[in-house]
C-alpha cells in the first residue's frame, strides 16, 4: 500500500489526541500533496520546538524560556496563583484572557487507584511558593471530577496553616447553556454556587 516511512508517520500521528488512524492517514496524505508548504515547514517547526522547549521551574508551564513568558510578565499580579492540573488547563485559561495572575501546574491529580499520591505532584512546591510570601489568594482550578475534587480538598488542607485565601472556580450553568440539556450534577453544582444579583 505505502512505504515504511509513510506508514511510520501515520502511526506516529495517530498517537496524538483526537487523531485516529484514519484522520492521521488523511493528514499525512495532505502533507504529501504539498511537501514544500506543509510537510517540510512542519518538520522544521517540530525540530525547532523540540530543541527549544523547557519547563518553567516556577510554575510548570511549557515554554521556550525559563521562567516562562507568563512568570516573566511584570504586568501580571504575583499576589494570585491559579492552580491547574495540567499545562493544557493553563493554556485554556489563558485563551480566555480573563486571569492576570500567576499559575501553578500540579502535573496531575491525586488518584490512589492509579498510585498517584501527594509526592507525585507539585503540591509541596505550591505550598513553598505561598510560604515565600506575597500571595494573597490561591484559586483552585482543578477539574470537577472525583480526583480533581480530592486534590482540591487536599491542597486546601495543606494551605490552611499559611493563612492564604483559597477559592475554587465556580461550577454550574455555562454561558448560553439551557437548563433542559444539563446533567443533574451540573444543575446541583449551579444551585449550590448561586450568587446574589
Amino acid at each position: 500500500m505505502t512505504g515504511r516511512e509513510i506508514e511510520n508517520l501515520i502511526k506516529l500521528l495517530s498517537r496524538l489526541p483526537g487523531l485516529g488512524p484514519r484522520s492521521a492517514r488523511r493528514a499525512v496524505l495532505q502533507m504529501l500533496k504539498k511537501p514544500e508548504t506543509l510537510m517540510i515547514p512542519l518538520a522544521d517547526a517540530l525540530h525547532e520546538t523540540a530543541a527549544a522547549m523547557t519547563t518553567c521551574a516556577n510554575c510548570g508551564n511549557i515554554d521556550v524560556t525559563d521562567p516562562c513568558h507568563i512568570c516573566a510578565d511584570h504586568n501580571r499580579g504575583a499576589d494570585m496563583i491559579c492552580v491547574v492540573e495540567e499545562v493544557q488547563d493553563l493554556w485554556a485559561l489563558e485563551r480566555g484572557a480573563a486571569f492576570k495572575g500567576q499559575y501553578h501546574v500540579l502535573g496531575g491529580t491525586l488518584s490512589p487507584l492509579d498510585g498517584v499520591g501527594p509526592d507525585d505532584l507539585k503540591i509541596d512546591q505550591l505550598v513553598n511558593r505561598v510560604r515565600n510570601g506575597g500571595v494573597n489568594e490561591v484559586i483552585l482550578a482543578t477539574n470537577a471530577t472525583v480526583d480533581g475534587q480530592t486534590t482540591a480538598h487536599y491542597i486546601t488542607e495543606r494551605l490552611i496553616e499559611t493563612g492564604v485565601k483559597v477559592t475554587r472556580l465556580a461550577h454550574g450553568v455555562p454561558v448560553g447553556g439551557e437548563l433542559d440539556y444539563l446533567d443533574d450534577g451540573t444543575l446541583a453544582a449551579a444551585l449550590r454556587s448561586r450568587s446574589a444579583v
